[in-house]
């Protein structure tokens, strides 16, 4: 499978959002694979349709997701409250996840927010301990 196809199993939970939230979903996702087209993009549907972006194929290296909820999407990270932010977009108060909330393109593609994206990629990479990195694997956990 190409890593431009959105997996079947997270489509079928897709098209059932608003179209606004599967365009910023489609480039949000699109953005994150260019800057880091080697990471491995791990699927669930639990509380919310999520996709998350690891460097190995283990949810705990993962570096940032993007959870769907019902009308609307962030981008989160997964040891966001560890990351140099000094434009001070992350939002939270878990004892890790910090996100961004994604309204509009423009919440995203900017220099910020590549930037934080790039430094999660690389505590990631610090952090991992598997053995195998980077594949490009699409890995759904989706079980419905």
């Amino acid at each position: 499978m190409s890593k431009n196809t959105i997996h079947p199993d997270f489509v079928k939970h897709l098209k059932h959002k608003d179209q606004s939230l599967i365009d910023l979903y489609t480039d949000l996702r699109e953005f994150i694979l260019e800057i880091h087209p080697q990471s491995n993009e791990l699927l669930y549907h639990t509380h919310a349709l999520t996709s998350l972006y690891s460097v190995s194929e283990k949810m705990g290296d993962g570096f940032c997701m993007i959870p769907i909820y019902s009308n609307h999407l962030n981008l989160g990270f997964n040891k966001g409250t560890v990351l140099n932010d000094p434009k001070k977009l992350l939002q939270g108060t878990g004892k890790w996840i910090r996100h961004i909330a994604i309204n509009t393109i423009e919440d995203y593609r900017n220099k910020a927010t590549e930037d934080l994206i790039k430094s999660a990629i690389d505590l990631a990479l610090e952090d991992t301990t598997a053995k195998t990195i980077n594949q490009g694997l699409i890995i759904s956990k989706i079980k419905d």
